[in-house]
């Protein structure tokens, strides 16, 4: 399974071949936690859980680095505004992230460094900046990074150097995609930082945002590592300032893959809370929509192409959702062993059927072919139709049952969004159920017919199918 994938850098798909064989070390951009993470943000942190899962499903060894930005001007004016001190203030949003993270089903990663525990390694790089004389520190007391130094600089963004303007000083830590000039690396405290302030060789102070990054990841990966991956956003100046801090550090290149997902719109427009489109994971969730739903319409779309995200997304991927379940309760009474519920002889030659391997080989053909998850989701529903159409036929048997939901299993390593949540069914509607099944094994159809209907106002479907009765929640 050899993986191809768009490298940012060099702006062709390219072969992954990581720098260890076997091993890939991968470092992608956190959250600032200085508030709830957006929907947008989710679809970043969604894009790096499908590439690390597929780096796994083709049997790499993967160290994870994602970084958690609690220390920058938001969170530093969030617990000015909030009066709290900045890590209890950080804290409250660092637990909500590994909650989100939770509902949505996105793996964690290897470690997730904090920026306040790391304010050392940032000192000892800026201090290595000073000595290849890149950094210089201004009447301001800060210390900056000096663009005109560095003859790499922009090579991420494909920058025109002839446009840059070496003398302008840029103290924030964002700003526009057209700025461009000497960043802060160290930002000298001031009355606006409070009671936040680390010593160092040039004064009282703080790290830069950008700085932070650097930092991290050569600590947990090394100078030089496999993959980057981020936001469109985070490209410039972000990730660019990350390559020029490391590389001028160290003297060695600093990743050889970088990745950037597409920005998400909410019904066609840029995502903004004046513009009423705005919510967070927890927002979706207080609607009635399950993260498990909201999973799936992240996936839906290629990383690198923009997602418009819409509530008709949603109730499609229910619809879509709901066809998977049903397709797997009914492989799994096809699988059951003879004697079950359900069950169908196994095959005779005792071998497992051979089609569902070709819609796993076009699932994975799909993931290394830059992670195009609409392709793979499109396996999957053709491994559904033909169970479907199989079963239907009467020609699918328990080996070929068995096949089926292995191969599912097999997708939901990467997807993550194909198993049917477990519904545990109360005792009432058990006992309603095996009621009913007595009633029809009797023929007392009406008796049938009062039951079925007792079952849906406790808040349950049973469906008659020739293998039996199918419960699902309603």
């Amino acid at each position: 399974m050899q993986l191809t994938f768009y490298n940012s850098l060099t702006r062709r798909v390219e072969p992954l071949e990581p720098l260890v064989p076997g091993t890939v070390r991968m470092y992608t951009c956190g959250p600032t936690v200085y508030n709830y993470a957006h929907i947008g943000n989710f679809r970043a942190y969604m894009f790096e859980d499908l590439l690390r899962r597929t780096l796994e499903y083709a049997g790499l060894k993967v160290t994870h680095v994602m970084n958690l930005t609690d220390v920058d001007d938001k969170t530093i004016r969030g617990s000015r505004e909030a009066g709290v001190p900045l890590r209890d203030y950080t804290a409250t949003y660092k637990k909500a992230f590994f909650e989100d993270l939770d509902t949505l089903g996105i793996e964690r990663a290897t470690v997730y460094p904090a920026a306040t525990d790391h304010v050392a390694e940032m000192i000892a790089l800026i201090g290595k900046l000073f000595e290849s004389g890149v950094a210089y520190q201004a009447p301001d007391k800060s210390v900056y990074f000096s663009v005109a130094k560095d003859p790499d600089y922009g090579k991420l963004a494909h920058l025109d150097r002839s446009g840059m303007r070496a003398s302008v000083r840029i103290s924030n830590d964002e700003y526009a995609k057209d700025d461009v000039g000497d960043f802060a690396l160290w930002k000298a405290w001031d009355e606006n930082d409070g009671d936040v302030k680390w010593d160092s060789p040039w004064g009282p102070g703080r790290p830069g945002w950008h700085i932070e990054c650097s930092a991290m990841s050569t600590k947990y990966l090394g100078e030089t590592f496999d993959i980057h991956t981020g936001g469109i956003d985070n490209l410039f100046p972000h990730h660019e300032n990350e390559i020029a801090q490391a590389e001028c550090a160290t003297g060695k290149p600093f990743v050889k893959l970088w990745m950037h997902c597409a920005h998400l719109r909410v019904n066609g427009e840029k995502m903004s809370k004046s513009a009423g489109n705005f919510f967070t994971l927890r927002d979706l969730l207080a609607k009635g929509y399950t993260g498990r739903e909201i999973r799936y319409v992240l996936l839906g779309g290629h990383y690198r192409q923009p997602l418009n995200f819409a509530f008709d997304a949603l109730a499609a991927a229910r619809t879509a959702l709901a066809r998977i379940d049903e397709f797997t309760v009914r492989m799994e009474a096809l699988a059951a062993p003879a004697g079950g519920s359900g069950g169908a002889a196994p095959s005779p030659d005792g071998q497992a059927p051979s089609w569902p391997e070709k819609h796993l080989s076009a699932f994975a053909a799909a993931l290394a072919d830059d992670l195009n998850s609409p392709l793979a989701f499109a396996a999957v529903f053709a491994l559904v139709n033909e169970g479907n159409r199989l079963a239907q036929a009467g020609s699918l048997d328990a080996a070929g049952a068995a096949s089926a939901l292995a191969a599912l299993a097999r997708m939901d390593t990467v997807l993550g969004v194909l198993a049917r949540p477990a519904a545990a069914i109360p005792a009432e509607v058990q006992s309603l159920l095996d009621q009913r099944a007595a009633a029809r094994q009797a023929k007392n159809w009406a008796e049938s017919d009062r039951l079925r209907d007792a079952i849906a106002a406790l808040g349950w479907t049973v469906k008659d199918t020739k293998d039996g009765q199918r419960l699902s929640k309603s």
